[in-house]
């Protein structure tokens, strides 16, 4: 049975075409997880414990990043495979139990200090192990995607997305209790790992055993540790307000926030998916160093932020129309109040969905070491205006932090990108 659901996972006509297309159903999935939850929650369990589910799912997202330590992007690009997969499995290893690590001692200092309760704290610890299925699992696709079957991770994904949903809802359906359906969302994703990506991942990998030097770690350790505090960095200052709001409002409106937050989180995970297919060619003509790469690269890089720009938006103009009375009827709860806040929470999306694309190409041409000024200067601000902005002007102030904070990071790295490449052009041209 597990030989036959590895060839079903690597059927395929055109191998390219099929990570094109399941790269893009798995983005799907992964934006559509928390508000389909959402959906179900609000009318099942009320507003108080969706505005619990969704601090819950922040903190666990936030705690991803440690897990992940940033090496998916620098893995994936590793195309003369500086390290082996059983090295990036043993750091893996390494920073999932950081992640544990990290997620417990949250979840402790939110029952000291945050006011959190047994079940709200036990709800977010279960949600962090649940990203930690996927912190683990990305190690493995990280290693397909190296190989050229960034379908079969993507498949992969997609399958576990699909049940760790379907086992929520279900749950949430017969038990109407957060707690017994969280518990049972993790299980049924380690189950859905172990038959999909840890079955499968074994016809790319030599041996799931992890080894590795203590030179090569610490330099892997070096080399991500930038990206890691990049994206950590990334992922705090997109929750932001949430946290904000954990501090100084009420889970209903958490629960409101989280819901208007969707469409924007939506804008950037769609154009996220039409990145990470372009990885490696992205990298290969990076480092073939000919004119003629370097102009191919340039051309496609406006592309991508044009591409951007166009579904900022038409993301924007729905908001603005249908938005509101669309997102109402699908969460069943009246938002008629929060059209300005969705509007502004929207260009805060268009912007990080930039900022995404500025790093990850920043990441390709391995001037990492710099996204930390930038990631820096926006966490800082954050850190500055989350409580001035959200406890003096509310869930409209939480949009607004949203969208400075997000701006600001886009316009810095856009800032360095084009720095980087002007230098890189001049090289050429000076060679």
């Amino acid at each position: 049975m597990l030989n036959k659901i590895c060839d079903l996972l690597e059927k395929t006509g055109n191998i390219r075409r099929s990570s094109y297309l399941w790269n893009a159903i798995n983005a799907m999935l992964s934006a559509l997880q928390s508000p389909v939850i959402l959906m179900v929650m609000t009318r099942t369990n009320g507003v108080y414990d969706a505005g619990v589910f969704s601090i819950a799912f922040a903190v666990a997202s936030l705690m991803l990043y440690v897990g992940l330590y940033g090496l998916r992007r620098f893995q994936a690009s590793d195309i003369h495979e500086k390290y082996s997969f059983q090295e990036y499995q043993a750091m893996r290893f390494v920073t999932c139990g950081a992640m544990i690590v990290a997620s417990g001692a949250y979840c402790v200092y939110g029952i000291g200090f945050k006011g959190y309760g047994p079940e709200k704290a036990a709800v977010v610890l279960l949600m962090c192990m649940l990203k930690l299925v996927q912190a683990y699992t990305d190690v493995i696709h990280g290693n397909m995607q190296q190989k050229d079957r960034l379908d079969v991770a993507t498949k992969c994904s997609s399958i576990r997305y699909v049940l760790e949903v379907l086992g929520l809802i279900a749950a949430l359906a017969v038990t109407h209790n957060l707690l017994l359906s969280s518990i049972v969302c993790v299980a049924v994703s380690v189950i859905g790992m172990m038959l999909t990506t840890v079955n499968a991942g074994r016809r790319y990998c030599t041996s799931y055993r992890p080894s590795i030097s203590r030179g090569k770690f610490r330099t892997l350790l070096i080399d991500g540790f930038p990206i890691f505090i990049s994206l950590f960095l990334n992922m705090y200052i997109s929750n932001a307000p949430k946290y904000a709001i954990d501090a100084y409002l009420t889970e209903e409106i958490q629960a409101v926030y989280n819901i208007i937050f969707m469409p924007a989180f939506m804008v950037m995970l769609i154009a996220n998916f039409i990145f990470n297919p372009i990885l490696t060619s992205y990298a290969e003509l990076w480092l073939s160093g000919t004119r003629e790469a370097f102009r191919e690269l340039n051309r496609r890089i406006r592309q991508q932020l044009l591409l951007v720009l166009g579904l900022t938006v038409l993301g924007l103009a729905v908001a603005w129309t249908i938005g509101i009375p669309i997102l109402s009827w699908i969460f069943g709860v009246d938002l008629h109040a929060y059209r300005t806040e969705l509007c502004i929470v929207m260009i805060g999306g268009g912007a990080l969905a930039y900022a995404t694309f500025f790093s990850t190409v920043v990441t390709i041409i391995r001037e990492q070491n710099f996204l930390l000024v930038c990631y820096g200067i926006a966490a800082l601000a954050a850190f500055v205006l989350s409580g001035i902005l959200v406890r003096n002007h509310g869930i409209l102030g939480a949009a607004t932090l949203y969208a400075v904070i997000m701006t600001i990071l886009a316009v810095l790295l856009a800032v360095l990108t084009f720095k980087k490449l002007s230098d890189a052009r001049r090289n050429l041209q000076n060679a």
